[in-house]
């Protein structure tokens, strides 16, 4: 039964990216039933630069590497408060054991098929158990043990007029379509070969199309976008490819994304911030099911080879598989072929017209 007094909430989900912008629509629904209700988010570092600024929530942020520690401090600064309810929408052991440090009434968590790391012993209630949905969809109906149903998945990431600004000063309003490639996930098995981003981006430039590279600062992602550069064929001056990686921040790369046509990249999270900008996304899926966890908005133009790799690899279909199974093995990612990912690109640029 729904509240007739705008409860106290609480979130978890400290991580990922692509996690806590699946969170976004669900906080949305919150906020048209209770306009007035607090709402606090125990989040992680990175997680809440990117959504910094969005309104009507106070963030908490925990640090993992802090440990136990930190959890000790997490409970020492909500002394004297007890949340009406909180929302537990991460299963991991640590979260679980955070989750002991934040008082509240009602503790909603996920259902059985969806628990692990003793998820049900920090909880007292669960959202229903519907499988075969996705992941944003099993975060939105934890509103529905507080009486409520999700009417429709609005996004609304917190993108400051300045990060828009420095995302337009990047490359000129020239009527050139643009192929973004943020080309590493976190999940190092999930990323594929940079010879192949090479050859769609190679295409893309064929049918006139601009090239942006994007990722962060990491050694990987560096040595990665330049084995590209390297597998591309030689480019005349003019040529329209350019290197954005390591150059934006947490804040700029929603902008960034926003200006693209598409963005091809493997289960990542600037997948699901492309998503919720509206950009249409090219994703390369081998090692997880984008029916699951792809682009929420539209899965038209990813390179699905997950049911090849369970067959290959675990030796079922994905059918027979349990949701949500990832098959992150060596060479994987290998199933998507060259002439897939050129394959969606095209389907993308006849969408487009």
């Amino acid at each position: 039964m729904r509240a007739t007094t705008p409860p106290s909430i609480c979130l978890l989900r400290l991580s990922a990216l692509g996690d806590v912008t699946h969170v976004l629509p669900l906080i949305h629904t919150l906020r048209r039933a209770w306009p007035e209700a607090p709402i606090t988010w125990v989040i992680g570092r990175g997680e809440q630069k990117l959504l910094d600024g969005l309104p009507g929530v106070e963030f908490i942020v925990y640090d993992k590497k802090t440990g136990l520690a930190g959890m000790r401090a997490l409970r020492r600064s909500l002394a004297g408060r007890r949340f009406d309810v909180l929302l537990q929408l991460q299963v991991s052991a640590r979260a679980n054991l955070l989750s002991a440090f934040i008082p509240a009434r009602r503790r909603i968590g996920y259902d059985r098929s969806r628990s692990k790391e003793l998820h049900g012993l920090f909880i007292n209630e669960r959202i229903p158990d519907r499988p075969g949905i996705h992941v944003l969809d099993a975060i939105g109906s934890f509103c529905e043990p507080l009486g409520l149903q999700r009417a429709e998945v609005t996004w609304d990431l917190p993108v400051p007029d300045e990060a828009h600004a420095w995302a337009r000063a990047q490359w000129p309003e020239d009527g050139l379509r643009t192929l973004a490639i943020s080309p590493c996930s976190s999940h190092a098995l999930r990323n594929w070969r940079p010879e192949r981003y090479a050859a769609v981006a190679d295409h893309a430039r064929d049918q006139g199309w601009r090239v942006v590279l994007l990722g962060g600062r990491s050694t990987l992602e560096r040595e990665t976008t330049d084995a590209i550069l390297a597998a591309m064929r030689p480019m005349a001056p003019g040529d329209a490819v350019l290197d954005l990686v390591g150059k934006d921040t947490l804040k700029q790369l929603p902008a960034l994304l926003a200006r693209a046509d598409l963005l091809m990249t493997p289960d990542s999270g600037p997948m699901h911030i492309a998503n919720a900008m509206g950009t249409k996304v090219l994703g390369l899926h081998a090692a997880s099911n984008p029916r699951r966890s792809g682009p929420y908005s539209d899965i038209r133009f990813c390179a699905d080879r997950y049911d090849d790799a369970a067959r290959k690899y675990l030796g079922k279909p994905a059918a027979a598989l349990k949701w949500g199974t990832k098959i992150e093995h060596e060479g994987v990612m290998d199933l998507v072929t060259v002439e897939d990912g050129v394959a969606a690109f095209e389907r993308c640029r006849a969408s487009l017209g």
